[in-house]
């Protein structure tokens, strides 16, 4: 049961790291989490190359470790087509977010309710899986195995609403203008 659990909570913690990398218009790292840098043959995480902080609302600034990293990091940004255009100033590189339009906030809203629905079918497969191993167990007692389906029941329940809930706040932080 603790397993299940477990992979419950990771089902959760990913469909967060999902929402993280939606924009609701405000500046946040977690924008460039996936952007990869060519660091010296290796494709490396922006945040091991540079340090990404917030000035402003609307502002990602890029600090690279090394200044030659300035270019690469320039080019992985646009790559990305996260639609984010990076402007260099010197030794760092400052992304600005563009104002939010009424369609672009409604799609985001689209997408966290797309990635909500895969949090919520990753829990559900397993629901199904802890439930199967149940009924594979002959040894149990079919009255304990009952119990454990309903056991597995109520943490599937409460981790869909632990999804549902982090899709209202991420809806409204998107919505809201």
């Amino acid at each position: 049961m603790a397993d299940y659990s477990d992979k419950m909570n990771k089902a959760i913690e990913a469909t967060e790291r999902e929402f993280s990398k939606i924009r609701a218009g405000q500046a946040s790292p977690a924008i460039l989490n996936d952007v990869r840098i060519d660091y010296y043959g290796t494709p490396t995480p922006i945040s091991q190359v540079a340090k990404v902080s917030v000035p402003e609302p609307r502002m990602l600034l890029v600090s690279p470790w090394e200044k030659t990293m300035v270019d690469p990091i320039e080019k992985a940004i646009l790559a990305a087509n996260i639609g984010l255009t990076p402007m260099k100033d010197g030794n760092c590189i400052r992304v600005s977010l563009p104002i939010l339009t009424t369609e672009r906030r409604q799609e985001l809203a689209k997408i966290a309710r797309k990635h909500a629905e895969e949090g919520r079918v990753a829990i559900r497969n397993i629901r199904r899986d802890a439930n199967d191993a149940l009924k594979k167990n002959k040894e149990l007692p079919e009255d304990e195995v009952k119990k454990q389906q309903d056991e597995i029941q109520k943490a599937t329940d409460k981790a869909i609403a632990r999804i549902d809930s982090l899709l209202a706040e991420k809806e409204a932080d998107i919505l809201k203008v």
